[in-house]
């Protein structure tokens, strides 16, 4: 797991900020991870911030959907034990976008910490 992506969690742990940060990590997770469905998103996200952060299905489905009709993710329905399970994964547009708002996020992150603490850095 990448440093500034812990940290990210990290900052975010115990506030709203996450809010409005919903969609950029949703598409970090799978940009990482390749596929995954929606309950697998909320599992790896409780895991990675150590329970933390929930993030829950009255959240994520609305965003999910918005990103797919943004184009920025595909939707893969695949039967599993008998039921249908969408998988989410990145388009082009949404490796691109991915991109771009990591860059937004990290240097958000950087003025906060230059006004926060200006002895601290997270390279």
């Amino acid at each position: 797991m990448h440093k500034f992506f812990m940290y990210i969690f990290e900052v975010m742990a115990n506030s709203k900020l996450y809010k409005g940060s919903l969609n950029t990590i949703i598409l970090k997770l799978l940009e990482e991870q390749g596929k995954m469905y929606g309950y697998e998103i909320t599992q790896k996200v409780k895991a990675l911030t150590k329970g933390e952060l929930h993030i829950t299905e009255g959240a994520l489905y609305p965003a999910l959907h918005k990103l797919e009709a943004g184009g920025l993710l595909d939707v893969e329905v695949v039967k599993v034990d008998n039921r249908l399970r969408k998988y989410y994964k990145l388009t082009e547009a949404g490796e691109k976008e991915t991109v771009n708002r990591l860059a937004e996020l990290e240097e958000f992150i950087r003025s906060m910490q230059q006004l926060v603490n200006p002895n601290w850095s997270i390279d």
